[in-house]
């Protein structure tokens, strides 16, 4: 008979194949450490698409510097659709603009900025099409 493996661990206990050599401790500390890294790794693809659609959009709306005399102001803030003054609590849409309280949702300003889009896109680049092998006549 074969001699049991001491966990490749190091800690001391036996390891089985069906567990990669580990004890059943070590493995489920490395299945956990596993599940993390692949939950911080979507989290980060998503960040960075999320960031790039963003960047895309802040780029419109950035604000615009008006040279004076002696000194620069920033020019204020108005709502898209009202033109009140947006001020510090201005909402930025995806479409590039800037609205007040009454105006932030895409219904009330009649948004052009296409969410289904861009939903696709996303759900398109986390799942990516699945085809199955055909089968060639199965053996028996």
């Amino acid at each position: 008979m074969e001699d049991p493996a001491s966990c490749a661990n190091g800690c001391g206990f036996f390891g089985t194949a069906a567990n990669q050599n580990y004890c059943s401790k070590c493995y489920k500390d490395f299945l956990k450490k596993k599940e993390e890294n692949s939950a911080k790794e979507k989290e980060n693809v998503m960040a960075k698409d999320m960031a790039e659609l963003s960047l895309s959009s802040d780029q419109n709306t950035e604000k615009k510097i008006i040279a004076d005399d002696s000194s620069t102001k920033m020019k204020t803030e108005r709502c898209g659709k009202c033109n009140k003054k947006a001020g510090i609590v201005g909402f930025k849409c995806r479409c590039g603009t800037v609205f007040c309280s009454l105006h932030r949702l895409p219904e009330t300003h009649d948004c052009n900025f296409d969410y289904k889009a861009m939903a696709r896109e996303i759900l398109i680049k986390e799942n990516p099409l699945v085809k199955a092998d055909k089968l060639v006549e199965r053996e028996m």
